[in-house]
């Protein structure tokens, strides 16, 4: 209800500072995700609005962890959990996995069994699941016996209870050419509890009176709420957040693996099926060799048509596993692990570490087109070129080192990639200064063989 939400919403504002808040904005009967909205009375959310950070001002997550305990701790029967909506196109939660059985109380029990594991797993926060209750319901059996010696029959009681409840429509009239019905219900005043309504006087038919409550019998409970499917079986998802300074995506995952393996004998016939962002790790990871070889038979063949020659841009792609050595190197000095946006820095430096090599190369077959011996042309590239070379990779790390090293925030994301980056352009442009007017020297010396072409070399 807006009441419940409105509730938790005043315990939010307590944890709220008036620099850091837009507003403040409490719905009852919809909840909006990263993925769809959910619409129901089971239902609500509080939207808090934080104004840009500027000077000492305390970031997102500090707000969220602030107010974190307080919130989890109200007396409430109701699931709360935080979401940060960033910008960007939708993602699944680090742990996403997917329940699945065909028994709906086997299906609950292993669901509650995995999400007590799931709890203990270091840096794993706001832990849900999908399964949301229904509404609160009262549940009559008809006590037969005692509706038979009453004088009804089990009709005539439905018929009752319907009018106590919804009410049934006794006329029409029009007004105006409107049709309007007029229907005749119990009143809803003095009705805040259900079982309030067994209370109701009922008339019999020889004119006696009695309680609804003594022709039924009465169970409270919830409904069922959204029956939700996965492949054809009924199931439930368990999702959680994850405190990347704690833990990592797919380490995570690989527990909650091992943990189900441990479960898996008490629930036959349930399966999990993971999802969110370990699926769109794996799909990356699955991609990045195609698209890293790609990208190096891209690189050869803009080469091979700039230089007019199939052998010197395998010359020049040289350079691609002189800058791995670099990442390697970074890695082990600054403790990083191997990680999804460490391989996208390396997809993206192998484009960057060959424009040391191209330079070097162009200047060196402009001296031999001019008649200049191999020796000459090599030592006039190494030397003339050394300097634009050593600006712009100089240029380019300056331009990358804050978000490397983590100046003014660290980045759990961007801030590998940089990493890789910057350890792999410095250490290739170092060694391409060496390397590679080596390897020109001693392979153009044969030219005629590589190439099919004659440069003038000397004797």
């Amino acid at each position: 209800t807006l009441a419940e939400t409105e509730r938790v919403a005043n315990v939010v504002r307590q944890h709220l500072q008036e620099d850091d808040t837009r507003s403040v904005i409490s719905t009852a009967g919809a909840k909006f995700t990263d993925v769809e909205p959910l619409y129901g009375d089971s239902y609500g959310q509080i939207t808090v609005s934080l104004a840009p950070r500027r000077g000492q001002m305390r970031t997102t997550d500090v707000v969220v962890e602030d107010m974190r305990e307080a919130i989890e701790s109200l007396p409430s029967p109701a699931r709360l959990s935080f979401l940060i909506v960033a910008g960007g196109p939708p993602a699944g939660k680090p742990i996403t996995v997917k329940v699945r059985s065909e028994d709906y109380a086997q299906l609950r029990a292993a669901t509650d069994a995995l999400k007590a594991r799931i709890a203990r797993i270091p840096g794993v926060q706001d832990l849900t699941d999908d399964d949301v209750p229904g509404r609160a319901e009262l549940v009559l059996t008809l006590d037969r016996e005692a509706v038979r010696r009453a004088g009804l029959d089990p009709a005539s009681l439905n018929r009752l209870l319907r009018l106590h409840v919804d009410g049934e429509f006794v006329a029409e009239l029009r007004e105006d050419g409107e049709r309007l019905r007029v229907r005749v219900r119990r009143a809803p005043a003095g009705l805040d509890d259900p079982l309030q309504l067994l209370d109701d006087p009922i008339s019999l038919p020889g004119g006696g009176i009695t309680t609804l409550g003594a022709l039924v019998q009465a169970e409270t409970g919830r409904g069922s709420g959204i029956i939700r499917h996965h492949q054809l079986r009924r199931s439930i998802t368990i999702e959680a957040e994850l405190d990347q300074a704690l833990n990592d995506t797919v380490s995570a995952n690989q527990t909650v693996r091992e943990a189900w393996e441990a479960l898996r004998g008490d629930y036959p016939g349930t399966d999990l099926d993971f999802s969110g962002e370990l699926d769109d790790i794996n799909e990356s990871l699955g991609a990045m060799p195609g698209l890293f070889l790609m990208g190096l038979g891209l690189i050869y063949l803009i080469l091979a048509a700039q230089f007019r020659s199939y052998f010197q841009p395998l010359m020049v792609l040289v350079t691609v596993p002189l800058a791995l050595t670099g990442v390697t190197l970074g890695l082990l000095v600054s403790n990083l692990p191997v990680s999804l946006y460490t391989l996208y820095g390396v997809i993206a430096l192998t484009g960057i570490a060959v424009n040391a090599s191209i330079v070097l190369m162009d200047a060196a077959n402009s001296r031999l087109r001019d008649g200049q011996s191999l020796v000459h042309a090599t030592v006039y590239a190494a030397r003339r070129r050394v300097v634009p070379i050593v600006m712009t990779t100089s240029t380019t790390i300056a331009g990358l080192f804050s978000l490397a090293i983590g100046l003014g925030g660290k980045s759990l994301l961007w801030g590998p990639v940089a990493s890789s980056i910057v350890w792999g352009l410095g250490f290739s442009t170092l060694l391409t200064l060496f390397v590679i007017p080596l390897l020109y020297l001693v392979f153009m010396g044969n030219s005629r063989l590589v190439r099919g072409e004659r440069w003038a070399t000397a004797d």
